[in-house]
């Protein structure tokens, strides 16, 4: 596919008199770039973490920058299906159409396998789990929305990533970037199949997927924990790493340009999409595989306790 796009800025982002936009894992990082980008455009933001206090500390650093922001807070835990479905619970009641989701919370290579409050491996659970209820429980508020998009991180980790159906949960053997990268390959099928999905069964959504390349956040640190080799990688080299400003470009892209394209795939353009401006990024061949794409959309709809 042709690939046409010019150093796009979150500058080139739409301005916007209303529109609201829930993005999670947004207290920090990827998520804290995205939900300062769209507010500054007009956006009405929810910010979500499991920390309130975190959740707090952005808004004042984001009405600092704009004291004309519209931003709120909303906790949720994505390790834990009773959270998302209270939280969706509360959206629903409120009935507001919602325009933009952003599924952006990570977890990231936590040393020893971990599990979520449902019994899943940690980042299979938070990372894909968590967002296919969220995304399934927000659906009627999403086509209520004219045009809404649904944009899910996936991750350049995902490259090796495969859907082991024997253990999804990593029981048998628990390699955490393997874990990771198939959890984050997870996402990015996720994002392909509710393309179609939605064409499928006429929801109006867009859905598209994108990636941050490899940018300065604290996911490694928070994840693989501070003195393990990518953590040192990140605190001692910081220069390897693209600003979380420039890393969260492609995912502002795919949430409102024009450009975007539903059942796309956006990351940055340079040294093997590791950093640079939004372009059209490779989907490796795995999570074209529309097979395993359905099984594991059906996979889901049981573990999450959802249908869409």
């Amino acid at each position: 596919m042709k690939n046409n796009i010019k150093n796009w800025t979150a500058s080139n982002i739409p301005q916007r008199k209303d529109g609201l936009a829930v993005i999670t894992g947004s207290t920090e990082g990827i998520g804290y770039e995205d939900a300062l980008a769209l507010s500054s455009a007009g956006w009405n933001v929810i910010v979500m973490g499991r920390n309130a206090q975190k959740g707090a500390d952005a808004i004042a650093k984001i009405q600092q920058i704009n004291p004309k922001a519209k931003v709120s807070f909303e906790k949720i835990d994505l390790a834990d299906l009773s959270s998302i479905k209270s939280f969706a619970s509360r959206m629903i009641e409120r009935g507001e159409a919602i325009d933009l989701l952003i599924n952006n919370a990570g977890v990231m290579t936590p040393p020893n396998r971990l599990e979520t409050a449902d019994g899943f491996e940690l980042q299979f659970g938070t990372n894909h789990i968590g967002h296919f209820a969220l995304t399934a429980q927000l659906l009627p508020l999403l086509r209520k929305a004219k045009n809404s998009r649904v944009v899910t991180l996936s991750s350049i980790a995902n490259r090796g990533g495969e859907i082991n159906f024997e253990d999804l949960q990593s029981k048998s053997e628990y390699k955490p970037g393997k874990a990771y990268s198939q959890a984050k390959i997870a996402n990015l099928m996720f994002a392909l199949e509710l393309q179609r999905q939605s064409e499928k069964h006429g929801w109006g959504i867009t859905s598209i997927a994108s990636h941050p390349g490899v940018s300065r956040t604290n996911l490694l640190i928070n994840g693989a924990g501070k003195w393990s080799t990518p953590g040192m990688m990140r605190r001692f080299f910081p220069f390897l790493f693209q600003p979380q400003s420039q890393g969260a470009l492609p995912t502002l892209f795919a949430a409102t340009s024009p450009e975007a394209k539903g059942g796309l795939y956006y990351g940055p353009n340079k040294m093997s999409e590791t950093r640079g401006f939004p372009s059209i990024a490779k989907i490796p061949e795995q999570a074209n595989d529309k097979k395993v794409a359905q099984r594991l959309w059906d996979v889901s709809q049981k573990l999450a306790k959802v249908e869409f």
